[in-house]
């Protein structure tokens, strides 16, 4: 345990006097500021027109500017702009070590390498959790100042709740993102896994496998695959469970057992 914290601290100082922590931080508030603009739009779309705003397009994505439409489009964004962000953050705490080339270093340390990984994957937990939580928070405010009716106390506790789910469910699939930074030893290789499974979750949900692919559970959760999320049942949870499990203990072997010479 206590290796365990020395290694967790080391990667908060890591994290901390690193640009990517307020670069991921400010792109994914991109969120609940563009729904706020499509909010803005859809309350008042002659003076969006005026402006050179499509107006007509906003109304057939967005719907109507109410709480429930954009509590719903903060949950699609979590499920499609977090597969690619938490992507990153994560091809960053697992690449960095081989782009920086301070993995052999890192290695030589007496610290088990199972604490290494428990440490980075802890990291990316508060992480992930800390910037979900923030977006949502974000997003109450804009909803707020853009001054919007449906609001219930009932409703936000049920957004956070799904807000959060299909963050957990995202996050649950990232040790697959790490695996293939650790083996690709640098940050393009897990970011053309992440484009990859986000295509294939497209394609499979449409052909209506969506909730028996673990990549597609978190968008089909959010809503943005329509009416065919409500098909989904706990299989399509179990699998994600599974799935990331999976993904945590082989790139935890591969740290163990993988010739780290290079």
């Amino acid at each position: 345990m206590n290796a365990f914290r020395v290694a967790l601290w080391a990667e908060l100082l890591k994290a901390r006097h690193a640009l990517v922590a307020p670069l991921t931080t400010l792109g994914f508030l991109i969120l609940p500021l563009v729904g706020g603009l499509f909010m803005l739009i859809l309350k008042n779309p002659a003076r969006a027109q005026a402006l050179g705003l499509i107006s007509v397009k906003a109304q057939l994505t967005a719907g109507v500017a109410d709480w429930p439409t954009f509590l719903q489009m903060l949950a699609q964004g979590v499920g499609i702009g977090g597969a690619i962000l938490f992507a990153l953050i994560t091809a960053w705490v697992f690449g960095r070590e081989f782009s920086d080339h301070t993995v052999k270093e890192l290695l030589a340390l007496p610290t088990p390498r199972g604490a290494i990984v428990g440490a980075k994957f802890a990291l990316l937990a508060l992480w992930l959790l800390s910037l979900t939580v923030l977006v949502f928070v974000v997003g109450l405010g804009i909803g707020a100042a853009v001054n919007i009716p449906g609001w219930s106390p009932a409703l936000i506790w049920s957004a956070l709740t799904t807000v959060l789910t299909v963050a957990l469910l995202t996050g649950l699939l990232m040790p697959w993102v790490a695996l293939v930074a650790s083996v690709g030893r640098g940050y393009l290789a897990p970011m053309g896994w992440a484009v990859l499974t986000l295509v294939l979750a497209q394609v499979v949900s449409v052909l209506g496998w969506g909730d028996w692919f673990p990549w597609a559970v978190p968008v089909l959760l959010s809503g943005m695959a329509g009416p065919s999320a409500a098909r989904m049942g706990l299989h399509g949870y179990l699998v994600v469970i599974l799935v990331g499990i999976a993904g945590g203990a082989a790139t935890t072997l591969w740290w163990r057992s993988a010739d780290q010479a290079r």
